[in-house]
């Protein structure tokens, strides 16, 4: 599915994804949470904090608990390119010399369980040749790739040797994640090993394009963009380096997988994202049971239906829900019969379509906004699953069962 917005930004801001090109070390940890039907690894970092007299003291416990469960990642990349021969043939295109570049990148990640699997982001590890992963007291160790997953750009890679040693921090129940709580973050930020970021959680619910071959930069690939639903939003300062390790609560716990910072500049500027926790352990379970991720698939392009759409399609002012703009052809909403929008309007002096179908429902689920929707589909739905949308068609309610597909691209 593919989000799209009525009103343009007028200022340009740049999603820059964190992994940092330097030759310096970087680290980063996370950790796997507990869940309901499955028995997780203890957490050191729940289980070793104390009550604090002060928040510098909460601080320190943190740190202490924490950073020994954070990684440096770093990766050595294999970047192809082409270089002319200088001389051509007639009739014939101009002949290559394919050679590769490689690249050092760095990033973070944190110790998922006792069996060696460390979580990071797709970004950090993608087109790795190498990889290396150095632990807190100096250490290091080989790593191999256990699963990508680019659609949530989220990866799994397992360290070789000893895991006796190994310390999984707890992911949070993200249910109980608010705006102003504590965030803390630790990672590698310009290859500077174990360095400890404060800050709060500034919003939940955004929502992050991402695509198949993201490579530092979300506008790069010609694959198709989808979304990443619920990301959190934080002022804790992370920067290039902090790709992959965690974002933290002062419990020691996992609340995200920092991820992408909104810069004009390259560097943080006080808007950062992280993937929740809940998405977190669904990619990384699935990644260490299969190698891959098969994301379920509606097939739309649409954006929330907001009051001046609304009145334009003559419903209530307050009515909500996700206005379809475009339907894929061949795809499930298509074989379904969900109907796109038709017609142009003019708000604010700017021509927007309207008229498609309204989706207010999915499974009886509430669906208020495209984050309703894409959340439920992306935690709650596998490709072949049967749907039931309720949706407006031209004001009127019906109900739409659509089977879903896999998302293009996914699982591979």
């Amino acid at each position: 599915m593919k989000r799209t917005f009525l009103m343009p930004f007028i200022l340009i801001i740049a999603l820059a994804f964190l992994s940092a090109c330097t030759a310096a070390p970087a680290a980063a940890t996370q950790q796997p949470v507990v869940a309901a039907a499955t028995q997780a690894p203890t957490s050191a970092a729940s289980s070793a904090l104390l009550p604090a007299n002060s928040l510098e003291q909460a601080y320190m416990q943190v740190y202490e608990a924490v950073n020994p469960s954070v990684v440096n990642i770093q990766v050595i990349q294999e970047i192809s390119n082409t270089s002319s021969q200088g001389f051509t043939i007639p009739g014939f295109p101009e002949l290559q010399n394919p050679q590769t570049t490689p690249s050092v990148v760095e990033g973070s990640g944190f110790v998922y369980d006792t069996n060696g699997h460390i979580v990071t982001n797709n970004h950090v590890i993608e087109n790795a040749s190498n990889i290396v992963v150095t632990y807190s007291d100096g250490s290091q160790a080989s790593a191999k790739l256990v699963g990508t997953d680019p659609g949530a750009d989220l990866a799994v890679i397992q360290v070789e040797g000893d895991f006796s040693k190994l310390k999984p921090l707890s992911l949070a129940d993200f249910s109980t994640v608010k705006v102003g709580e504590i965030a803390v973050a630790i990672g590698n930020p310009f290859g500077l090993q174990g360095s400890m970021s404060t800050g709060i959680v500034s919003g939940l619910g955004r929502m992050l394009e991402t695509n198949g071959a993201q490579n530092q930069s979300q506008f790069q690939s010609n694959t198709p963009n989808f979304s990443i639903p619920d990301m959190i939003q934080t002022d804790t300062a992370i920067n290039p380096g902090n790709s992959g390790g965690p974002l933290l609560n002062l419990a020691g716990e996992v609340i995200g997988v920092n991820t992408a910072i909104a810069t004009t500049s390259g560097t943080n500027s006080g808007v950062g994202y992280a993937i929740p926790s809940s998405i977190v352990k669904a990619i990384a379970d699935q990644l260490i049971e299969n190698g891959k991720v098969d994301h379920a698939w509606l097939g739309i392009a649409g954006q929330d239906l907001t009051s001046n759409l609304a009145t334009a399609m003559k419903l209530d002012a307050g009515q909500r829900g996700v206005l379809i703009n475009e339907v894929v052809q061949g795809g499930p909403a298509d074989k379904a019969g969900l109907k796109g929008s038709s017609t142009t309007v003019t708000i604010y002096g700017i021509d927007v379509s309207v008229g498609g179908d309204v989706i207010t429902a999915v499974d009886k689920v509430e669906v208020k906004n495209f984050d309703d929707l894409l959340s439920y589909i992306f935690l709650h739905t596998q490709s072949g699953q049967k749907v039931e949308l309720t949706i407006l068609r031209d004001g009127k309610p019906m109900t739409v069962t659509v089977t879903l597909a896999s998302r293009p691209g996914s699982g591979q």
